[in-house]
């Protein structure tokens, strides 16, 4: 295939135009190569803006960036859970894609427990891609690339960012660097925990929820100082810090 136009795959998703499946498969496939670059653990610098969960809400993606300012003016991260529940989840995470493929230093993607084959086959994107193409090679194409994101970001080094909450079996950030994230989200584990945990205010440690994890104080679209600092600039090797730095949903 020839070379594709990246800033015209961009304009065509703003004007609400469908991108065909043959250019989101290349797309998809360039994209990987980038995301599979990125660690774990990918450190950026302030100033940056944080966005939860899109679920397919593409006219508020949309209004996001109108309000925050459109890459690459404004760098951006978003903390998953980019599909499913709303009515755009296609364009949502065609748009997405196409800017970090565009903008791979102004714009961060992390995975979401929705970025995920089983979830996406449930919830609406899976059947959003076949109704839109005529088949589901397209909800694979983007699914085999959910298998790419990276598990969490950490902001001036001191900030950890992740879309779910904080792991029983991870007590130093450096191991979440050494977890095989280039698969299915697995049912149990650290890397589960990172993208399914919930936060309640009314517990002090890790419990079994309905879901599959809670964590307090930590947990899902909130902030946690979680071993971010080099660590001759902490007090010791195990020392944690738990950080809850907005008390509401994104």
């Amino acid at each position: 295939m020839a070379p594709f136009d990246l800033d015209a795959c961009i304009d065509r998703l703003r004007d609400k135009q469908l991108l065909g499946e043959a250019l989101l498969r290349e797309i998809c496939e360039k994209t990987k190569e980038v995301l599979m670059r990125e660690s774990n653990v990918v450190h950026v610098a302030s100033p940056i803006t944080v966005v939860g969960d899109i679920h397919g809400q593409f006219h508020d993606l949309i209004e996001i960036f109108r309000i925050g300012g459109s890459a690459p003016n404004t760098n951006y991260l978003f903390l998953g859970d980019y599909v499913d529940r709303g009515l755009h989840s296609v364009e949502t995470i065609s748009l997405l894609t196409c800017l970090k493929l565009r903008y791979p230093e102004r714009i961060h993607l992390i995975r979401g427990n929705h970025e995920s084959r089983a979830v996406t086959q449930t919830y609406g994107f899976y059947l959003e891609c076949t109704r839109k193409y005529g088949s589901p090679a397209v909800w694979q194409y983007f699914t085999d690339m959910f298998d790419f994101l990276t598990l969490s970001v950490v902001i001036d080094d001191a900030i950890f960012c992740v879309h779910g909450g904080l792991s029983p079996s991870i007590h130093h950030i450096d191991q979440i660097k050494i977890i095989d994230r280039f698969r299915e989200i697995p049912h149990e584990g650290p890397m589960a925990d990172l993208v399914w945990s919930d936060p309640d205010p009314e517990k002090e440690d890790f419990a079994i929820s309905p879901r599959i994890l809670e964590v307090s104080p930590g947990g899902r679209r909130y902030f946690n100082v979680f071993n971010a600092a080099p660590e001759n600039e902490r007090d010791g090797p195990n020392q944690q810090q738990q950080v809850k730095a907005i008390e509401y949903f994104l």
